[in-house]
């Protein structure tokens, strides 16, 4: 073990260039080195921050209400809306490594390669989510409109979130700098949640949408209960022309307030990396399989328990008309936090922050004590997004001549958690209709209940064990990431020393 460690730590100072080496012998280089950081200032951190507001406001909409929406406002029957939650999960995890595939050939522009994608995505996206909730006349297609709609939303909603995931290594080339916006982004994204909540939850819970005691009611009854049906239908509108309004100004500040910066050793860069290589390099990078697999399990947890919370707290728990109101406290407490883990990492470690933080949701989930599960909440937001910076930076430091591969990480990142979503989510739904789930029912049979219960409890509890279990594997120590970024950190001095003139640069910033 200490021999390995000596090797790599050879091999991150066998990457330290000439020019540091023998600093006596260049004294005109030497005098070049010293250049100020550009530090981030707080205006441009929580304008980049504010950028991860829209998708979790509305992921959270979508994640939280979207399956009690269809089984019991569209009355769509369980099996198809199981097959609309996994084909919309699945084909938002196949749409990230196809726009970080197209994202890899767009061109450099005068707003940079990523900024575009966000800008014109996002009026087609907010008429999407809108239809999402919009409920059609005819009933005999429904399933058709809500499949198409959620999986255009999710294209257009992944051709805005990959690129702005992936802008975290190129607001800044100062690893602190990167940590700290992504601390920001974390807690705007957790407060983009507890504003998702807020509004889905108290709007939707204004309506009055009554339940129907007895499943074989006659027609005079349910057509009486018709006209509250139809205020809930429309207190989903409103909640998605809420949505949709904070989508657009999020990403108008983003757009003002955040520009993109390139790495002066990328700018030297004269041949583009092709996608299915650079795919290769990245999925044979070891430390990013062993982040990837331990993310996938615990994210998995946390998503299991979203999709089936208000189910949950409806038929199992019997909090009908409390339960926007569970997860608005929920959601909160993993706001207040997010500052907490930010700390905690930094003093203590990445990887230390990932057991303590991620662990600590098992007790609350054996008590079914959900109310207090928002401070594992934080740790899963903040912990696993912060550590694939690090990854990212040790794949530079292994294949120093290789560029443009950080749209790669960051979208096939979340490919396999939303495809595992996907599937998690359909065959929930499917065990609930194999159980005998009652649309509209004001009570579900054990079966039910009990089922409920395990998706929420026990089911989680497994997935979060194993996934950390695989976090143990995961190589990047605080000692690793000093060493990568000493490393790093010369090989930019190096390129900023014997960088190419204004004119090579501006000519060079049009290749990519």
């Amino acid at each position: 073990m200490a021999k390995g460690e000596g090797a790599e730590s050879g091999s991150a100072a066998g990457l330290l260039p000439t020019g540091i080496l023998q600093a006596g012998e260049r004294p005109v280089q030497v005098k070049k080195e010293p250049k100020k950081k550009k530090q981030l200032s707080i205006c441009n951190k929580l304008c980049y921050a504010v950028g991860g507001a829209p998708y979790q406001v509305t992921g959270c909409a979508l994640g939280f209400f979207l399956q009690i929406y269809l089984l019991d406002v569209a009355q769509v029957d369980p099996f198809s809306a199981s097959i609309i939650l996994f084909v919309g999960r699945a084909w938002d995890a196949i749409t990230d490594p196809l726009v970080g595939f197209c994202i890899s050939k767009s061109p450099w522009t005068r707003l940079g390669r990523l900024m575009p994608w966000i800008i014109f995505s996002t009026p087609l996206a907010i008429i999407a989510y809108f239809l999402i909730w919009f409920v059609p006349d005819f009933h005999q297609g429904q399933t058709l409109w809500y499949l198409l709609f959620y999986c255009l939303f999710e294209t257009l909603v992944t051709c805005f979130h990959v690129p702005y995931s992936a802008l975290t290594m190129f607001i800044s080339t100062e690893q602190s700098e990167r940590d700290s916006a992504t601390a920001y982004r974390m807690t705007v994204e957790v407060l983009g949640t507890v504003l998702g909540t807020a509004i889905q939850g108290q709007i939707v819970g204004q309506a009055d949408s009554p339940c129907i005691p007895d499943v074989n009611a006659s027609t005079a009854n349910r057509t009486q209960s018709s006209t509250s049906i139809k205020e809930t239908q429309n207190a989903y509108l409103l909640a998605a022309g809420v949505i949709a309004s904070i989508y657009v100004i999020c990403a108008v500040i983003l757009t003002l307030g955040v520009r993109e910066q390139r790495e002066s050793y990328e700018t030297q860069q004269t041949k583009q990396m092709p996608f299915f290589r650079g795919l290769r390099l990245v999925m044979s990078h070891g430390p990013y399989i062993k982040l990837i697999a331990g993310f996938l399990f615990t994210s998995l947890a946390f998503m299991l328990v979203e999709g089936n919370f208000a189910l949950f707290c409806t038929y199992t728990l019997g909090f009908r008309n409390e339960f926007q109101n569970l997860l608005l406290a929920i959601m909160f407490s993993a706001t207040v936090t997010i500052p907490i883990w930010q700390w905690f990492l930094t003093r203590f470690g990445k990887k230390t922050a990932v057991y303590v933080g991620i662990s600590s949701a098992v007790p609350f989930l054996i008590l079914v004590a959900l109310m207090e599960t928002g401070i594992s909440v934080a740790a899963a937001f903040l912990l696993p997004w912060s550590m694939l910076p690090d990854v990212i930076d040790d794949f530079h430091l292994k294949q120093p001549h290789i560029h443009g591969t950080e749209p790669i990480f960051f979208s096939f990142y979340v490919f396999f958690t939303k495809f595992a979503s996907g599937v998690s989510l359909g065959i929930s739904t499917l065990s609930l209709d194999f159980t005998g789930y009652q649309t509209r029912g004001c009570s579900q049979p054990a079966r039910v209940k009990f089922t409920l219960k395990m998706l929420v409890t026990m089911a989680p509890i497994v997935l979060i064990l194993i996934g950390l279990l695989l976090f143990k594997l995961y190589p990047i120590d605080e000692e690793k990431r000093r060493q990568n970024k000493k490393a790093l950190q010369a090989l930019r001095e190096e390129a900023s020393s014997s960088g190419c003139s204004d004119t090579d640069s501006t000519e060079l910033a049009s290749i990519l």
